[in-house]
């Protein structure tokens, strides 16, 4: 959790202050979607739920029999009442069953908002699950457009499905996949009137083997793919997704990882579904998602990676693992006992770069060491250097197949959830996972992941076989030993040694808190 750890009144350990989210929507009487699926799939994921009710609908597993909405004088009276008590770290909104209640909800954030603005403070996100059907079938929502279009400009994030993509951007038929003609003209016309991100979920198109959502971010968009569900046990699927996303955001996730996460949650509650009446049955809950199955496929739409290719293996534990800026840090730090090292050049001539990586990978062929080159994947294949290290931005430009077919290790930094989905497939010959902690060595586009996400990730890639995990990022003496127990095979160092006044004391140092990691590639360690 990212919570302010407090007393626990009943015991000596530390309870967490949980991530508050504001769950705006019907009551299911059912229990199967609505308020009451938002509340499980905020408790299973860490946070705490309060609710605003909008609506009570009297349903079950086959039919939706009646709707009652509350007044706006009673919406307003809840969203007060929390509001002087339990601010939250983000707002789901789901079932709005009218117009009166859409404006009401529409003007009280727009002003809430404003005063988080006046500060220039930092709003909490707004998810808007435009719940329009009941998994029935009946209509939940009658709304005017006008309270559609105010709403939209209170919302971050809308998550709507085909038919509600179709209801909002008011065409007359329903596209039949996400990324056809038919859903982008859709698109197109919604988004003359909404400019925050859109999760446009793929669970009514028409492809019987998988469902692929498209997650739309300003002129970026990519493809979330996932095995389909076929069970019959799927209600509350859309009040699932959105309040999970909701979640992760409060958790302080990035809106891509908070999407990944989220699409994994709700994969792993349709494999655990259940029955409950004669209809559709309910989503199962069992916590924080940790199997690769579960998670999603994650393609830029304009540039999907190969995935059908083979990296080579490791020959060697990665251990200590030295990131050094020119060939006289090898000439250094080789006869150390390292058994990994990767050679990150920067602001170097043509000439001097072929010649230091030449020179590099011919020392380290003497000394028996896995040299990763940073970036320069054309000078690796042509010198043959053992492998390849590669940030998210350069897979797109580099010839992945080049370098699997000439035999080279391929090396990849991740900083999420969603980097891991998109990387987990391509099974490379290792996956860096930071920044771990407060760096100084590159300016970093995302906050430092922390010990306890750092933990996640293992455990989800050693769900993968063969692709070890490397931790960077601020790591040095003081708190590698807390990243080695976490069951990392790899922790690239690199201030801890270039900067210290001693180097080779500094990895030798270093080095003894790497033993654990000495196993060879492809036996697990016990504990993790």
């Amino acid at each position: 959790m990212n919570g302010q750890r407090l007393l626990n009144p009943h015991g000596d350990a530390p309870a967490e202050k949980l991530p508050l989210v504001w769950l705006i929507g019907g009551s299911d009487s059912g229990g199967g979607a609505g308020i009451q699926a938002d509340l499980r799939t905020v408790t299973a994921l860490g946070g705490h739920g309060c609710t605003v009710v909008t609506a009570i609908t009297a349903q079950n597993s086959v039919k939706l029999n009646a709707v009652f909405a509350v007044t706006p004088q009673q919406l307003l009276a809840q969203l007060d009442t929390l509001d002087a008590d339990l601010p939250p770290a983000a707002i789901k909104i789901g079932q709005l069953p009218d117009t009166s209640i859409a404006l009401a909800l529409a003007n009280w954030l727009a002003h809430w908002l404003s005063k988080f603005r006046s500060r220039a403070a930092e709003t909490p996100p707004v998810i808007w699950d435009p719940v329009i059907y009941a998994s029935s079938g009946a209509c939940l929502s009658e709304l005017s457009s006008d309270s559609i279009r105010q709403l939209l400009q209170v919302v971050d994030i809308l998550t709507p499905n085909l038919a509600e993509l179709s209801w909002l951007s008011q065409a007359d038929s329903i596209a039949t996949a996400v990324n056809n003609e038919q859903a982008l003209s859709q698109l197109k016309v919604l988004r003359q009137h909404f400019r925050g991100d859109i999760l446009l979920k793929g669970g009514h198109s028409d492809d019987p083997l998988r469902c692929t959502d498209l997650w739309c971010s300003g002129p970026q968009s990519s493809l979330i793919t996932a095995p389909r569900h076929n069970g019959e046990h799927n209600r509350g699927t859309g009040c699932t997704l959105a309040s999970a996303l909701a979640t992760a955001l409060a958790l302080g996730f990035t809106k891509p990882d908070a999407v990944t996460i989220a699409r994994a949650y709700l994969q792993q509650a349709l494999r655990l579904s259940y029955p409950t009446g004669n209809g559709a049955g309910s989503l199962g809950v069992a916590g924080w998602p940790r199997q690769q199955t579960d998670f999603p496929l994650w393609q830029d739409v304009t540039a999907p990676l190969p995935l059908q290719l083979k990296f080579a293996r490791l020959t060697q534990p990665i251990g200590l693992y030295p990131v050094v800026d020119d060939l006289q840090w090898l000439i250094r730090l080789l006869p150390l006992g390292v058994q990994t090292i990767q050679l990150r050049l920067k602001n170097k001539t043509a000439v001097e770069l072929e010649r230091q990586i030449q020179s590099a990978v011919e020392l380290c062929r003497d000394y028996q060491i896995q040299l990763f080159i940073n970036d320069h994947w054309q000078l690796a294949i042509k010198y043959q250097a053992f492998g390849v290290h590669l940030g998210q931005e350069d897979l797109a430009d580099a010839d992945l197949t080049a370098i699997a077919d000439k035999g080279l290790r391929l090396g990849v930094s991740t900083h999420g959830y969603a980097e891991l989905a998109r990387v987990l497939p391509l099974q490379p010959s290792y996956i860096a996972l930071g920044h771990i902690f407060p760096t100084n060595t590159k300016q970093m586009p995302s906050k430092p992941q922390g010990l306890k996400r750092l933990q996640h990730y293992v455990r989800l890639c050693a769900t993968v076989p063969g692709v070890p995990t490397v931790a960077i990022g601020g790591i040095d003496e003081r708190n590698i030993q807390a990243v080695v127990q976490t069951g990392v095979r790899g922790v690239a160092v690199v201030s801890a040694i270039v900067a210290a006044p001693q180097p080779e004391k500094a990895l030798q140092q270093l080095q003894q808190y790497c033993h654990a990691l000495q196993l060879p590639p492809g036996v697990e360690r016990d504990g993790y």
